[in-house]
């Protein structure tokens, strides 16, 4: 990524979290968080938007996303029975 002399200070708040996690990834890149926030501005402008598909779900996507934030109607499986269920 090119360098420029014209940076700015920003703040930006997060998720703990997910920023640690985001981190994690960015590390095995070799990049830190403030050059993934670039590539990701860049990318956004060069798009002239979000560089990726941000999709609202529907209702019964919605619905269960709630449940499952809630812990409603969770059940334990392992990858074995997942896979058996599947027939992967």
């Amino acid at each position: 990524m090119a360098t420029t002399s014209n940076k700015i200070r920003t703040n930006v708040y997060l998720d703990a979290e997910i920023k640690q996690k985001a981190q994690e990834i960015f590390k095995q890149y070799g990049i830190g968080l403030s050059d993934a926030f670039n590539i990701f501005l860049a990318q956004s402008v060069m798009q002239r938007g979000i560089p990726f598909d941000v999709k609202i779900p529907n209702s019964e996507t919605a619905k269960a996303i709630k449940e499952a934030r809630a812990g409603k109607n969770m059940s334990k499986i392992s990858l074995e029975e997942l896979k058996k269920e599947t027939g992967a």
